[in-house]
């Protein structure tokens, strides 16, 4: 199993640290509210910890599980603490109304992440076009993925099918601006096509 360090301790993160635990990973939560991170880490139960922000991360996958307008300044933060990590951006960058993207077409909030981070990190883009309440429940769901470093996207993987869900892989890093862009398209699902929130993205092989 995985060795897991979440940043953030909002419900994404809860929902991930639940689903971890449950898969038989480790968990760390490592928020700026030490008493929240700590709080959350006791209601995770399973010898989750809670750590301490801007200090190098115990897990060897750190989940950025933080608004997305923060996710570069928290890796900003935490700077060479993150070498050598597998960082998994699960961010929407999506605009004030949720109808577009908040970034340029020619990038993602994915790549800014891998930018401010030492060049020993990896970064994925993972998790983004789930809902929250999809995701907690559990059930079997497409996690569509981009990263430039194969062996990045195969713990990635492994640590998804242990929360029971199936990793797909989109690519490289560049295509994170498309996985952040089928974010904003579950949104119009939802308000639109579909009418509600519940419901995932998913692949159906016909072959």
């Amino acid at each position: 199993m995985s060795s897991i360090s979440i940043i953030g301790s909002g419900n994404m993160a809860g929902a991930i640290g639940t689903l971890a635990i449950k898969g038989g990973n480790t968990v760390e939560v490592i928020g700026r509210d030490a008493a929240k991170s700590a709080a959350l880490a006791k209601s995770l139960g399973g010898g989750a910890t809670a750590g301490t922000f801007g200090a190098a991360p115990a897990g060897d996958i750190v989940i950025l599980a933080v608004l997305f307008d923060s996710a570069v300044q928290a890796v900003h933060e935490f700077g060479d603490a993150l070498a050598g990590k597998i960082i998994v951006d699960i961010t929407n960058p999506f605009n004030a109304t949720g109808t577009g993207l908040a970034v340029p077409h020619d990038t993602s909030i994915a790549q800014r992440v891998a930018e401010a981070a030492p060049t020993s990190a990896h970064v994925v883009k993972a998790f983004n076009t789930l809902f929250l309440h999809v995701l907690a429940k559990g059930d079997p769901a497409d996690v569509f993925m981009a990263g430039d470093d194969a062996q990045a996207k195969a713990s990635v993987s492994a640590f998804v099918e242990s929360l029971g869900l199936r990793p797909r892989d989109t690519g490289d890093l560049s295509m994170a601006h498309w996985v952040e862009g089928a974010g904003v398209l579950t949104m119009g699902l939802a308000r639109n096509g579909v009418g509600n929130f519940d419901f995932s993205l998913g692949i159906n092989n016909l072959g």
